[in-house]
């Protein structure tokens, strides 16, 4: 393996940000939807709106996870330069591996609720089907 430089856990800096970025904008959408779920609900308690808010906090649960995993790999990649800096390569190659990891994990998970998330979606619009 060739040696990790401060450059190479640094290049991964511009692609989280934007996936955070893409998972927070996820988030308040979510909580958008949420929250007038719950003023219907509130006004005509309905089986459909329970079923979807359970969907809803399924998706939640796994945004917040991909997020805490897009955090947990920033983290790491900047632990790993500061390795790199004080001259620890092993210590920074095994945390710039784990950084990897769970960014893989983040987008797999990513993966996932969007399949959800398109279920979701062809459900209301076989509503609307003949």
């Amino acid at each position: 393996m060739n040696e990790l430089t401060l450059t190479t856990p640094a290049l991964l800096f511009s692609a989280i940000s934007l996936l955070l970025l893409a998972y927070t904008n996820r988030f308040l959408a979510y909580a958008s939807v949420v929250r007038n779920l719950h003023m219907h609900y509130k006004e005509n308690p309905d089986a459909m709106i329970v079923g979807q808010i359970q969907n809803l906090r399924k998706r939640l649960a796994l945004t917040r996870t991909m997020q805490l995993l897009g955090i947990g790999s920033l983290l790491l990649c900047v632990l790993c330069m500061f390795l790199v800096y004080i001259d620890q390569q092993l210590a920074a190659e095994i945390i710039f591996g784990i950084a990897l990891v769970m960014l893989i994990i983040s987008l797999a998970i990513s993966v996932r609720e969007i399949q959800i998330s398109v279920k979701a979606l062809d459900l209301h619009l076989s509503d609307m089907e003949l």
